[in-house]
């Protein structure tokens, strides 16, 4: 019995990871964003790729944007984690080229309807 009131009385509260609200942790973010937009020339740069600071800073930019949506400040906070890890192994060379150019290879494949073309792509319906 004892165990069921305490139970109830800490499903409402969840220890934040960084943040204490959301306003903290879009700061956060904007940090974030800020560090790797500075580092874009740099890994272009370092990592001779193909494509030109603009695009770069395009695709950094779509990026951060398909996360917009979220506003819990736990799942933010764990996304600028990862979002930090992954500067860091850029800053320090620990990615190689094909990491980085992988950021602009990813596309959607449409589904088709027709039943040679599943079973070309080796998929089932």
């Amino acid at each position: 019995m004892a165990a069921t009131k305490s139970t109830s009385r800490l499903t409402g509260f969840v220890k934040p990871i960084l943040s204490q609200n959301v306003c903290e942790a879009k700061r956060r973010v904007r940090e974030l964003y800020k560090a790797w937009y500075r580092e874009v020339p740099n890994t272009v740069q370092v990592f001779q790729l193909d494509i030109t600071v603009k695009q770069g800073r395009e695709m950094l930019r779509q990026k951060f944007q398909n996360n917009a949506e979220v506003t819990d400040p736990r799942v933010i906070d764990l996304l600028v984690i990862k979002g930090k890890m992954g500067l860091e192994e850029t800053i320090k060379v620990w990615k190689q080229r094909t990491h980085i150019m992988r950021y602009f290879h990813e596309t959607k494949t449409l589904q088709s309807a027709d039943f040679l073309s599943n079973f070309y792509a080796g998929q089932d319906q």
